[in-house]
This record gives C-alpha cells, structure tokens and sequence, in this order.
C-alpha cells in the first residue's frame, strides 16, 4: 500500500471537528472535488453505513466510502474509486488534525508505480491539503457561531 498523509492546524474541539466532518450536507465546503450525494445509508455515519458521491467533472467520478470505525476522535473509512481503493483514517486532536489515505491502484502496468510516484501521489497529497486547509476554515467558523 502507499501512503499520504497531511496535518493540519485545527482550532476546535475534537467532538465538533468530528460532527462536522460526517455532515454529509457541509461536505461541498471542504471536500476537494465533491459535487453531490447520489446515495447514502440512513444510519450514516455510524460504522458499516457507506456513502456514495460524485465528484466535480475534473474529479475522481463516483467514489463510495464506507464507515470503519468513528468516534470523536477519529473516522477511518474504506475508499473506492475507479482508480484506486484504500483506507482513508481522519484524527482530531487539539489544536491539529490529520489525515492519511493509505491506497492502491486499480490499475496494473510496468509504469504504474512511476507514475504514481510521479504524478498521482503529489495529486492527492494536494487535495488531501486543500481539504483540510478548506475543513480548518469552516470548523473555525462554526466554532465561532
């Protein structure tokens, strides 16, 4: 598996950063690329339910994630995507928070693991960075209502 991982200052409780990430509904304000719920599980976001989402058109396309474990210090979720699939772990801590997609790729090829270095791994280290730059902003926000 590889790994990606970011941190990000985080000037909130871990409880409200938590609650907010599973807001499905804020979700447009902070996930990079999100566009628009096309399914969701009534027990969202307790462990076992999933989500699927579409993402802008420069995006991944449907992506489906599925609840690990949750608490209020942390989310873990199973990603998937037509490209890769992985585990996709969020923790909240004061006054930071981190988050860490360890993926593999769906496809196979002699130059997958050069392009990956070269190429997909800076993409979503960059989107996993304006995430959570975009989800400290808007958990600052709400803190501050």
């Amino acid at each position: 598996m590889r790994t990606v991982q970011v941190v990000e200052e985080l000037e909130v409780p871990p409880a409200l950063a938590s609650r907010l990430w599973t807001d499905t509904g804020r979700w447009p304000t902070f996930v990079d690329g999100f566009a628009r719920v096309v399914q969701i599980d009534d027990t969202w976001p307790e462990p076992g339910s999933k989500i699927v989402w579409e993402s802008t058109p420069a995006g991944r396309g449907r992506v489906t994630e599925r609840i690990l474990e949750r608490d209020e210090q942390h989310v873990v979720t199973e990603v998937f995507d037509a490209q890769m699939h992985g585990r996709q772990s969020v923790f909240f801590e004061p006054e930071r928070v981190t988050m860490r997609l360890d993926y593999e790729l769906a496809s196979e090829g002699p130059l997958r693991g050069l392009t990956d270095f070269l190429f997909i791994r800076r993409s979503l280290g960059m989107a996993l960075e304006r995430t959570l730059r975009r989800f400290s902003t808007e958990a600052a926000d709400e803190a501050s209502l």
